[in-house]
């Protein structure tokens, strides 16, 4: 029975509950790294060679988990998965907080991403059973702004915590990223539902002449994901975010600290501002892809984070970091939320987990590669200036792909990833 005009529609809770999971597997599991970084390669003598190491250690984890964690999701339900992975994730970010060096670190860095990717993956997949295809976009863009604020919470409480606690201060940041991080698993576990028809409901967003389709109580066709070019096509375009955007924010108080001259307490003032600007991003973007269609969408916010990356290599003062972290901050979700409302329309919700895993395979390959890489470029000629003109570059090639993005075959043009 369908009381969703009598009372808010369950799909919102599982959105909210959403976007906290989104807070704790990426926020802080991954982002929070970006203030804690100085202060940590400081404590355990780390080069940035090694910094971007541990960051790489962190995404090979996730990328482990990003294809099975949405295939397993899609058999045996997301809920049980998720609220297994943020509790990995926790866990090993309190282990984090006691490494005593560059192998350890790695280690629980790793762990860490495993659980971000359990997590992460089949809740965004999720909100295609909870939405109709036109709420897709919209939902995806209000989940992942559990990433800006995580940048706004990081932003102001890393500086705080270091000033009180000194040499030991990102020890206690990770013990409170952890601990947050377990508290989300527990709220996961009770509160999020696999699907509407568990409790009687439609997705919102359809009309009433809505049944569940057959497709999601039979037999998965596994298949048509991975011969779908479309899917591989996103998979490689997403996969120049994921190399570019990471190299962004990995280094981002690193390089304003190192090279221009901010203190701890001003970077963090600038990622938390870049965190209120994201807040609408992806709420913003998700609804431009449902009007305009997946392909324009991509394309220009590919453009806007070229934009963004070069001002941070070429203009390295007050004014340039802040166009750039504004332009960022405005831009910086969408293509997540982007992708995850495109997978639903190739494939369907049943699948879209799965899917969005698979293509999250080929983001993460880019994205575990690049802080090493960024990394070795600082340490090699002095300055992140190459590293992020590479960033520039790649996501310049991202733009370039997206303009290539054909309709997809399975669904109506009014819904497809390409022009609507």
């Amino acid at each position: 029975m369908n009381t969703s005009r009598s009372r808010l529609h369950y799909a919102w809770i599982v959105l909210a509950i959403g976007t906290l999971v989104v807070f704790g597997s990426l926020g802080l599991a991954r982002f929070g790294y970006t203030m804690v970084l100085p202060p940590m390669q400081e404590g355990l003598e780390l080069d940035n060679t090694q910094t971007g190491a541990l960051a790489t250690a962190n995404l090979a984890g996730y990328l482990v988990l990003a294809l099975i964690g949405g295939a397993v999701a899609a058999r045996y339900g997301p809920r049980i998965v998720i609220a297994a992975g943020l509790a990995l994730a926790g866990v090993a970010m309190l282990f984090t907080g006691l490494a005593n060096g560059f192998h350890t670190a790695a280690a629980w860095r790793t762990l860490t991403g495993v659980g971000s990717g359990a997590s992460n993956v089949p809740v965004m997949g999720l909100l295609a059973s909870w939405f109709a295809v036109r709420r897709r976009g919209l939902a995806s863009g209000i989940a992942v702004a559990g990433s800006a604020l995580a940048l706004i919470f990081v932003g102001a409480l890393v500086p705080r915590i270091l000033g009180i606690y000194d040499e030991n201060g990102w020890r206690v940041c990770w013990y409170i990223f952890g601990g947050i991080t377990l508290l989300l698993a527990v709220a996961a576990y009770f509160f999020l539902r696999n699907r509407p028809s568990e409790l009687g409901l439609k997705p919102f967003g359809v009309d009433s002449s809505y049944s569940t389709p057959v497709a999601e109580e039979g037999k998965l066709q596994w298949g048509r994901i991975y011969r779908s070019g479309a899917v591989w096509h996103l998979g490689l375009v997403y996969a120049a975010f994921g190399f570019s955007y990471i190299i962004y924010i990995t280094f981002f108080t690193k390089h304003l600290i190192a090279e221009g001259g901010y203190t701890q307490g001003t970077a963090g003032n600038l990622f938390m501002t870049m965190g209120w600007v994201s807040l609408v991003c992806g709420l913003l973007w998700g609804t431009v892809s449902d009007v305009i269609g997946r392909k324009r969408a991509l394309i220009i916010v590919y453009i806007i984070h070229t934009i963004s990356f070069s001002l941070f290599a070429l203009w390295p003062a007050t004014p340039g970091f802040t166009l750039s972290a504004i332009l960022f901050g405005l831009s910086a979700w969408s293509i997540p939320a982007i992708m995850a409302a495109a997978c639903g329309d190739v494939l369907g919700p049943r699948l879209a987990p799965a899917a969005l895993g698979f293509i999250t395979l080929i983001f993460g390959i880019g994205q575990a590669i690049a802080p090493s890489v960024a990394g070795a470029i600082a340490d090699t000629t002095g300055s992140f200036f190459a590293a992020y003109l590479l960033a520039a570059g790649v996501a310049f090639l991202g733009a370039l792909g997206a303009l290539l993005l054909r309709p997809a075959s399975t669904m109506p043009a009014s819904h497809s990833v390409g022009d609507k």
